[in-house]
């Protein structure tokens, strides 16, 4: 599975190369090689090992130094722009993540690139809400004249997402709503007293709304395809991978996949920085690769090339691979490469208290929350004064000993009551839409280099006045909702000054399109002028909805190499 390059050619020659092993790429990895391609995974970062490679899967709070906190002063010094999140930089997990120190970017707005270079990527980390687009999502665009349109529709990618969640495991439950169509379910993970009583008080108090459990790439079930994964355990410790497989990643699920084939080729720390682009058959004949940790260069050979290296580091590749008739980056003839960065905005809602349900509690730590799904636009009798939508987020919990954190009281009986649950808490945290702005984008800087000779990225991109509006509303019904069901103590937060990036949801770097003119990439996930590439991350985004992407990029991967092993086999690529 593992190689080590050689002087040979003939030994670096393929008949698929796939950039990046996160989401997008080992879903390319799994359909590429399961249709009988020689594919080999080209992965910037170390290998990470299933299970082996997890070492603080197990551990519990008091096994954690400085109370899984990262000291200040090292997070000044290595993570000022990853630790922005506020929880990707912990001794649980950071092992994910980047350090900026390493990895140095620069941004005229602020911008928050989170990003995890190792095998399995951020597929390691995501947040694991799963949901399809809807009709209206895809027909936005045209609809309103925004953008450009999409050049697909939902029916085009519904049998997609049927069978990328049928391999996934997607547990969830079916409401028979048009904004966020029904799937296929493992059984739903179950709410809790009070978010039951929101539910049952929102369906009392709208007609327009509904509150779920979140759809979660979470077993609930086991599946006969994969024998390899177990269920969910309810650890609650999803962003230190997980030794059950319970959760979808590229280790757990897609990866093993295309192991089992026999015709899967892996190699970690190999930095893949431009597409070598052949003039005379006007295809991509390879890609050149510097070695992370000798810094040697060399090149491997294919027939197709899959780029899934995430939304930014995708169109970065493709924006450093210039030739005569690329001269700004190959498949960039529109100028729209680096362009229409997107990300959904949030940290916008409330939260509040309820004084029932105190003989109540719940089981385990489950890893995942409620979700309210899109009200708004959805029809005249919804319309805002803004464009597109939001949902919700969240979930209620009870008050934990750390209540205790900053109280005078003392002696036995203060902390025997700290082993006693304190009271409920509810908390509806928005998810919005952004709008694709040309003007939101980011370029190379040749003038500062990173450690492998490579230019680094500038990025120059903000939430603009569509975003502003959406978010007063997005505060305002949280809070209406929770007044109406009888919780307490409700108070709106909002946090201000947060860029883009923040909800790790970046995309629309090399948009789809109908048009060479005004896209990067066809309805198929191909680089127009060069067929034999395809872009199947968060890069092609046209748009970006209000739910979750991850399984929207898994849905078209799949189809893009379904139609790349076609068309390879007609020899039209």
């Amino acid at each position: 599975m593992y190689f080590q390059p050689s002087n040979s050619k003939e030994s670096r020659t393929f008949d698929a190369i796939v950039v990046g092993s996160g989401i997008s790429g080992g879903w390319a990895a799994k359909e590429l090689t399961e249709k009988g391609l020689k594919t080999i995974v080209l992965e910037r970062g170390r290998n990470v090992e299933h299970v082996k490679d997890y070492p603080t899967m197990n551990d519990d709070p008091w096994d954690l130094p400085n109370g899984n906190q990262v000291p200040a002063e090292i997070l000044q010094k290595d993570y000022p722009k990853q630790s922005r999140t506020g929880y990707t930089i912990r001794p649980s997990h950071k092992h994910f993540f980047v350090n900026d120190t390493d990895h140095p970017y620069e941004e005229t707005q602020r911008f928050d690139w989170i990003r995890g270079y190792q095998v399995g990527g951020r597929s390691l980390v995501w947040g694991r809400q799963s949901y399809r687009w809807s009709a209206m999502d895809f027909e936005a665009n045209a609809k309103e004249g925004v953008a450009i349109p999409w050049p697909v529709s939902y029916d085009e990618i519904a049998p997609w997402y049927d069978y990328a969640e049928s391999f996934a495991g997607i547990s969830g439950e079916k409401l028979g709503l048009p904004q966020l169509p029904d799937g296929k379910f493992l059984k739903p993970m179950e709410l809790n007293c009070v978010e039951t009583h929101l539910r049952n008080e929102i369906a009392k108090h709208y007609d327009d709304r509904v509150l779920t459990i979140g759809r979660a790439a979470h077993l609930t079930e086991r599946l006969e395809h994969s024998p390899q994964r177990g269920t969910c355990q309810y650890r609650n410790r999803c962003m230190r991978g997980c030794p059950y497989g319970a959760y979808f990643s590229s280790q757990s699920a897609t990866l093993p996949a295309a192991e089992k084939t026999g015709n899967l080729t892996l190699q970690p720390h190999a930095i893949v920085y431009e597409i070598i682009y052949d003039e005379d058959s006007g295809k991509a004949k390879g890609v050149k690769v510097i070695d992370a940790e000798t810094k040697e260069q060399t090149e491997y050979y294919a027939k197709v090339i899959f780029i899934c290296a995430s939304a930014i580091a995708s169109s970065w590749i493709l924006m450093n691979s210039k030739s005569n008739r690329f001269p700004n980056g190959l498949g960039n003839d529109s100028g729209e490469l680096g362009h229409n960065i997107m990300d959904h905005h949030f940290h916008v809602g409330a939260r509040g208290t309820h004084d029932g349900f105190q003989d109540q509690y719940y089981t385990g730590r489950r890893p995942n929350g409620i979700y309210i799904p899109r009200f708004r636009n959805l029809n005249e009798a919804t319309k805002q004064n803004y464009l597109r939508g939001f949902g919700y987020q969240g979930g209620a919990d009870r008050d934990k000993w750390w209540r205790g954190n900053g109280n005078n009281e003392f002696g036995g009986e203060f902390k025997d009551g700290l082993f006693e649950p304190g009271g409920w808490n509810m908390n509806l945290l928005a998810f919005g839409e952004c709008l694709p702005y040309h003007e939101n984008k980011f370029t190379l800087n040749d003038d500062k280099k990173d450690q492998w000779g490579l230019p680094t990225i500038t990025f120059d991109a903000t939430f603009r006045e569509n975003e502003m509006e959406m978010r007063k509303d997005m505060k305002a019904s949280a809070a209406e909702m929770l007044e109406k069901a009888g919780f307490k103590n409700i108070n709106t937060y909002e946090r201000n000054h947060d860029g883009i990036g923040l909800g790790i949801h970046e995309m629309g770097t090399a948009r789809m399109g109908a048009d060479p003119k005004t896209s990067v990439v066809n309805k198929y996930n191909q680089v127009h002028g060069c067929p034999n590439v395809f872009v199947t991350d968060g890069s092609f985004m046209t748009s970006s909805a209000c739910q979750n992407p991850s399984l929207t990029y898994m849905a078209f991967t799949a189809r893009a190499a379904d139609h790349a092993v076609k068309e390879l086999n007609k020899q039209n690529i």
